[in-house]
């Protein structure tokens, strides 16, 4: 596995998201056996980077973390989030960065995850009502204290960016990032270039999408996020269902899977961005990961740059309007 860097962060190229063996997807949660077993696979591959957040369960995503990762400490960079729980009388799928939440949900987390430090932290969402400087303040201490390494953020908006990496070091901005969902490339990438932030791509595969793999919602459960997901509904799964098959069709070009292939063109953008394809099953895992030796010629590449957008937003409203921009 070749590795890169994320700001002055080293990590493998590809990581493990692990947000859907715990939340989210259907079956989420129903067999941490293989879940477990799936994480240690990656790390035997030369995965570094596994990828977390107190609100997956929630909590019990960052349990299951610190079950896998008994005495393996150390081979992992550990990334988690704070910021979708108010540990000050919001609760669940509240926004609060403020100071007195952040101390809170860095000890909860600390404690789940069965580690005295976690090495890349991020603010989940950015919080509205706590200026961007208070929170990466409190973060800034945690760094002095030795409780967290590095900090991130994840769905910032450039204004966010810059406010934040001017009072501490940003390490990595997390947003989604695929061949379906390229709005990062504008503006917010060009801005990370300048300030030599790290980008980590979240949702690489389209939750799922751009495997090929999803023909229908019918199996969808009513817990899965998808089932109210604007892509995955309607027209709109119609249309993004060609967009799965022109990426079917560079795969059977390169011989390789489409999950592969979606992987690869993320490797390819700059070797500044780590994509943590999410999954619960060790023969995925060894899949994604073996994208790492794909590689795409330039006219490959140049067909999948000029693929159209998927339809529909990448999230339902409520979720869309906690995203900074």
């Amino acid at each position: 596995m070749k590795h890169i860097k994320l700001g002055g962060l080293e990590v493998s190229r590809i990581g493990l998201g692990a947000m859907g063996m715990s939340h989210a997807y259907t079956g989420a949660g129903t067999d941490d056996a293989e879940s477990i077993r799936t994480i240690h696979r990656a790390l035997d591959l030369g995965v570094t980077l596994i990828d977390t957040a107190e609100i997956y369960g929630p909590y019990t995503n960052e349990e299951l973390l610190g079950r896998a990762l008994k005495g393996r400490r150390d081979q992992v960079v550990l990334a988690t989030k704070f910021g979708l729980v108010s540990h000050t009388g919001g609760g669940e799928w509240t926004l609060d960065s403020s100071p007195a939440n952040i101390r809170t949900a860095v000890e909860g987390s600390l404690r789940r995850l069965g580690t005295d430090h976690i090495d890349l932290y991020y603010q989940h969402r950015v919080d509205p009502n706590t200026p961007i400087e208070e929170t990466v303040g409190a973060l800034s201490d945690l760094v002095s204290e030795g409780k967290i390494g590095h900090i991130g953020l994840s769905e910032a908006g450039v204004d966010t960016i810059r406010r934040a990496h001017a009072v501490h070091p940003v390490t990595a901005l997390q947003s989604e990032y695929s061949l379906w969902t390229r709005d990062q490339e504008p503006e917010v990438l060009p801005l990370l270039r300048e300030l030599g932030i790290g980008f980590v791509a979240y949702s690489p595969l389209g939750h799922g999408f751009l495997t090929g793999k999803i023909r229908s919602t019918a199996d969808f459960g009513g817990d899965d996020f998808r089932a109210t997901n604007p892509r995955f509904t309607g027209e709109n799964f119609q249309r993004n269902l060609r967009l799965a098959d022109e990426v079917e069709a560079i795969a059977a070009e390169v011989g390789a899977t489409p999950a592969q292939v979606a992987i690869a063109w993320l490797l390819a953008k700059g070797d500044d961005i780590a994509p943590i394809p999410g999954t619960r099953r060790v023969s995925r895992v060894e899949e994604n990961i073996a994208a790492d030796q794909v590689n795409l010629s330039a006219e490959q590449l140049a067909k999948l740059d000029s693929l159209p957008p998927a339809a529909g937003e990448h999230h339902n409203e409520q979720q869309m309007r906690m995203i900074d921009r």
